[in-house]
């Protein structure tokens, strides 16, 4: 049987300020990317989110990301190597506190935003990214584009190389994703998202724009938390997934 794994963003509030629904998005999804406090996040949300993950047996990943609250972690910025293994590190281990304290452990590692992006292509960034996760557990996988730089290192630093595609992101020919600041990056159609989260499980293609079909293998589908009706739209997806005859799954 054909199997996926589902991921969301998650833990992405500060303080009082929340923006993604955790308990109920933990309730179909089976992979946790929780914020680890550079993009949004905070100590409490952390915890509390982690301690759910654990309770449903929902797997924690650390979705790491440039320093930038402002921007929710998707400005470009130019951070010295050596500065953003450090600070990849210091945002697992932050997580795995809270993970380990609820029974549980970080078991992968994913940028968000613009780092996510950046490292598809970018081979010093993605190198950075890599030595961090090496420096916080040599045994994580990292999750990320098919074709990323960030996937090859990975996978030549002995790291599980984990591929991913996105069901609500529009694709280029090239298999990128189109960036955000340009018309039709988000698909907002609920039953579009459904169709292309079935074709990406089960035929492993999607349609880019301007209409060709590209592949897009991928053993985890991301569905992004701060989509407006996040949480009835995912529980679409899951439901046709499994309808389709495909097992939803945690990759690890």
């Amino acid at each position: 049987m054909i199997s996926i794994d589902l991921n969301a963003d998650l833990g992405e509030g500060f303080g009082r300020w929340r923006l993604t629904d955790d308990d109920e998005l933990l309730s179909v999804v089976t992979s946790a990317n929780v914020a680890c406090g550079f993009h949004a996040g905070d100590a409490a949300t952390m915890r509390r989110v982690c301690e759910r993950a654990a309770e449903l047996g929902v797997r924690i990943g650390a979705q790491v990301s440039y320093r930038d609250l402002a921007g929710f972690g998707r400005r470009a910025m130019d951070v010295p190597s050596g500065e953003l293994t450090a600070e990849v590190a210091y945002q697992i281990g932050a997580l795995d506190v809270f993970a380990r304290a609820a029974g549980a452990r970080v078991a992968y590692v994913k940028p968000h935003g613009a780092l996510y992006n950046r490292v598809v292509h970018d081979e010093e960034q993605a190198a950075a990214v890599v030595a961090g996760v090496l420096l916080a557990d040599a045994s994580l996988p990292v999750l990320g584009l098919p074709g990323s730089r960030l996937l090859d290192l990975a996978a030549a630093s002995g790291l599980p190389a984990v591929t991913e595609a996105f069901a609500d992101r529009a694709y280029t020919e090239e298999g990128r994703l189109v960036p955000r600041g340009e018309d039709g990056a988000v698909v907002t159609d609920p039953e579009a998202v459904v169709e292309r989260s079935v074709g990406i499980a089960r035929d492993g293609s999607v349609v880019a724009r301007g209409g060709a079909r590209i592949a897009v293998g991928a053993r985890s589908l991301c569905l992004h938390g701060d989509t407006p009706g996040a949480v009835e739209l995912a529980r679409r997806v899951r439901a046709r997934l499994t309808g389709a005859g495909v097992r939803v799954e945690a990759f690890v």
